[in-house]
């Protein structure tokens, strides 16, 4: 049986104007986005270079206090962990193939204080979501390949998201079940029918001319799926 959570809208800051960072994320709140989706990529485990501890700790310092969701697309990764715990990460998502001790680094994370994710590109088997779904409090379906923003939606991650909502359903988990790239008012109904509570939209909403009837429009959309 399914445990009934909200949906939540997470705007990726990925597509955001980095110079004026803190006021991108002030207009998102304030136009409806629920929680902040921080992309931290290495240009080692995905083809491209982003952002660091230091960006979200200067953004707390700022007075941003929203749920900032990390999603660490490093590797090796568990030197990081500390870091972002430290800076003021409330979720930090993780792919399997970027530690040797997968258990271990999720352990870290929530010793730490944080919310352990777990992530799953598009040719990662989701196997290994049934030997570590106690430690863990949200999934990511990545639904493009990752390292750059404003990809093609792959119409394969629907059924990804099925099957994982299957396997978070059968333990009767408390389990956030998110969705990342190309996610826009058009298709976020279907990834919300496969099972889909949380949605990441950087394109989208950033690249929007009105960030509050982007988010309306992808609420009303969530609201007949």
């Amino acid at each position: 049986m399914s445990i009934s959570t909200p949906h939540w809208i997470a705007p990726s800051i990925l597509s955001a104007d980095f110079s004026r960072l803190g006021a991108e994320i002030e207009d998102v709140l304030n136009a409806g986005a629920d929680i902040i989706h921080f992309d931290v990529m290495d240009n080692h485990y995905v083809p491209n270079l982003t952002i660091g501890p230091l960006v979200l700790q200067s953004l707390r310092k700022a007075g941003i206090n929203c749920t900032m969701d990390v999603h660490l697309m490093v590797k090796p990764v568990d030197r990081l962990i500390g870091d972002f715990l430290d800076a003021g990460a409330d979720i930090i998502s993780i792919h399997p193939e970027s530690t040797e001790h997968l258990h271990r680094t999720l352990s870290l994370i929530r010793e730490g204080g944080a919310k352990p994710g777990l992530v799953f590109n598009p040719a990662t088997p989701l196997t290994v979501l049934a030997e570590v779904i106690e430690l863990i409090d949200l999934v990511l379906i990545m639904s493009v390949n990752p390292g750059f923003g404003g990809q093609a939606f792959i119409p394969s991650s629907l059924a990804r998201l099925t099957r994982a909502r299957g396997l978070i359903d059968q333990q009767q988990r408390n389990i956030r079940l998110e969705i990342d790239g190309g996610i826009k008012a058009d298709n976020i109904a279907a990834a919300a029918a496969a099972g889909a509570d949380t949605f990441v939209a950087g394109s989208a909403i950033f690249g929007s001319n009105d960030y509050a009837a982007t988010i309306a429009a992808m609420r009303k959309a969530l609201a007949g799926a």
